[in-house]
């Protein structure tokens, strides 16, 4: 298969749309983690990154030769084109991973990470991809090679974890062969694990090696997604997928498991569901987040409502305590301009009035504060004498500011205007937030809407080949298409036309090449031809002309490639052997309809 484009998803993330006649096919290599062909759309960035624009330059309409392993190292090496045009694509599955892009050489001409490993190997542009640096194959592992490594083991070390640095598989088959052996999944040295197992361990090791080889060879042709059920409350139980593999290892055989036709068709499948659930949590986060902008913004108008229920509550009290204690409230500015009068020193006002306060003046003990300077004063008021004769009600105290300038009415009147002006503030600012909140609201919405919209990783829909082409299909079930351009219209005609089908065009400059496919070799319907004459008339000059012209049609033996002699038959056009059958009058009107396919979940509902 050829490279037809190269994307990115992210900056370790890529595509590579193949083609190959009428087979198509995606890889995606995401650096460190993964390589398989996906059946899902994934979303591409809009501008292509530096290191996909090299793989562009070098890759396009390169021939993908060969993939293999780099000796038993979790190195991949794709090669594209032949010769001294190869071009290699190596993609590094371990650590942080790397993709690098080289020449037939394996001279670095890109790579997506560039780095040291110490002093030895350097990889950069214009360096040398060292191909010995990757774990070369070694022997099945003997007896005495599982001794050499399990007997210096103290007791109760994991013979598990001692035995996967010198073997060529991973946890999940060791595991596997473990348990096939008898053991458990993390047997300990010395205590359920002895000498004479050592043996039994070694013959149980050859079928990891054949299940290996196996893999190698292609052999293993399923793939497997392990699952765990999650229970939730009041709802239905979620299946969460665990791992994936390219066999159903004894560890997991009575786990929940998912089949798959091949083991890339698991971990595409695995990916794409788990990038799924990133795209939800992301777009349930955002959606949260506007609400609580939303919720944010009520509260705070609840509060500043409070807040101006309150000050009106408080305003109407001390209007009504100053009401209550007038007498009071008049002998104390009298008292305090009388000493102002008096050009009494405000120090001198204050040791007054606390003088007269400590004897226990019923006056001079209401004034607990002095503010000259502002021409006020702060007196202590409370309801005690409202009603005597409740004498269970509690007592209301409150501090109020007097003017000096005003008498106690003329001050508990500027209280009540006071909270007037307030209720007026409270009914404005009722209507401005609840602007505020429809707007916030509105936005919140506009946003949840966008999140609707996101990006999302659906399966990708399976190109048919005739779509290339213009296409629809008639009342009566039967499949036209229709040349786009005159290569097209060739191709249709050499490729596509078999004998059965019938041959329609107008006679009218730039008319498409039409074919109705009929591989039954009945008798094609009248309805069904008028409907494709119609397709040649519109298909052509006359549209845009709105323009009339008279359509046909032929059976496909009748159409031939060769010209008299002496004349040229141009790209597209045909020589018609033979009466023309032609069509009643059509008009210049199409149409469109959605076509679609239910998913299988949603058509069993």
């Amino acid at each position: 298969m050829r490279v037809v484009q190269v994307y990115d998803i992210d900056n370790k993330t890529y595509l590579f749309k193949l083609n190959r006649s009428e087979e198509k096919a995606v890889l995606l290599l995401e650096s460190g983690i993964r390589f398989h062909t996906t059946q899902y759309d994934w979303p591409k960035n809009i501008a292509p990154s530096g290191f996909s624009m090299k793989m562009r330059k070098h890759l396009r309409n390169k021939r993908l030769e060969h993939i293999c392993q780099i000796g038993v190292d979790r190195i991949v090496d794709l090669h594209f084109g032949s010769g001294e045009a190869t071009y290699h694509v190596i993609l590094e599955l371990f650590d942080r991973g790397n993709i690098l892009l080289t020449d037939f050489t394996y001279t670095i001409l890109s790579v997506l990470r560039p780095h040291k490993e110490g002093d030895k190997f350097r990889f950069a542009v214009k360096e040398k991809y060292p191909i010995d640096r990757a774990r070369q194959e070694s022997e099945s592992p003997s007896e005495q090679f599982l001794k050499d490594i399990l007997l210096p083991l103290k007791e109760g070390s994991s013979v598990r974890k001692a035995l996967l640095p010198h073997l060529e598989y991973g946890s999940s088959l060791l595991e596997h062969v473990l348990l096939m052996a008898g053991f458990s999944k993390y047997p300990i040295m010395h205590k359920d694990f002895t000498l004479p197992d050592i043996e039994n361990l070694a013959k149980y090791c050859l079928l990891a090696e054949e299940i290996v080889y196996m893999a190698h060879k292609g052999l293993l042709s399923t793939g497997y997604i392990i699952k765990k059920k999650i229970e939730r409350i009041n709802q239905e139980d979620l299946l969460k997928n665990e791992e994936f593999h390219p066999y159903l290892f004894k560890q997991h055989a009575d786990d929940l498991f998912e089949t798959f036709d091949s083991f890339s068709s698991a971990v595409d499948e695995f990916f794409s569901n788990l990038e799924a659930q990133k795209q939800e949590l992301k777009a349930n986060q955002i959606t949260d987040d506007a609400l609580r902008k939303v919720e944010r913004i009520r509260e705070d108008q609840q509060s500043r409502l409070k807040e101006l229920n309150l000050k009106q509550e408080t305003k109407v009290t001390q209007a009504e305590l100053i009401t209550h204690n007038y007498k009071l409230v008049d002998a104390a500015i009298m008292a305090v301009r009388s000493a102002l009068a008096a050009q009494m020193s405000w120090e001198g006002i204050e040791y007054l009035v606390n003088d007269a306060a400590s004897k226990n003046d019923p006056v001079a003990s209401i004034i607990k504060k002095l503010k000259l300077e502002t021409n006020h004063i702060t007196v202590l008021l409370s309801d005690s004498c409202i009603d005597s004769e409740d004498s269970e009600r509690e007592l209301t105290q409150m501090l109020v500011d007097i003017d000096l300038d005003l008498s106690a009415h003329a001050n508990a009147k500027r209280y009540y205007v006071d909270k007037k002006s307030a209720a007026v503030k409270q009914q404005k600012t009722i209507e401005s937030q609840e602007k505020a909140l429809k707007s916030a609201h509105k936005k919140a919405m506009v946003v949840m809407k966008e999140v609707k919209t996101m990006n999302t990783i659906s399966k990708a829909r399976k190109t048919y080949w005739f779509e290339k082409f213009y296409w629809f299909i008639t009342s009566e079930n039967y499949l036209v298409i229709g040349g786009r351009d005159q290569q097209q219209n060739e191709l249709i005609v050499k490729r596509y036309m078999r004998d059965g089908d019938i041959y329609v065009h107008a006679d009218i400059v730039g008319a498409s090449s039409i074919i109705i496919k009929n591989p039954t070799g009945s008798e094609v319907p009248p309805k069904t031809l008028n409907e494709a004459g119609t397709m040649a008339i519109c298909y052509s000059a006359g549209w845009a002309a709105k323009v009339v012209c008279s359509s046909w049609w032929v059976h496909a033996n009748q159409v031939s490639k060769t010209a008299p002699t002496g004349e040229y038959l141009t790209t597209g056009s045909f020589m018609i052997r033979g009466k023309k059958n032609y069509l009643p009058q059509s008009i210049l009107a199409m149409g469109f309809t959605f076509l679609f396919r239910t998913d299988e979940s949603s058509a069993v509902r």
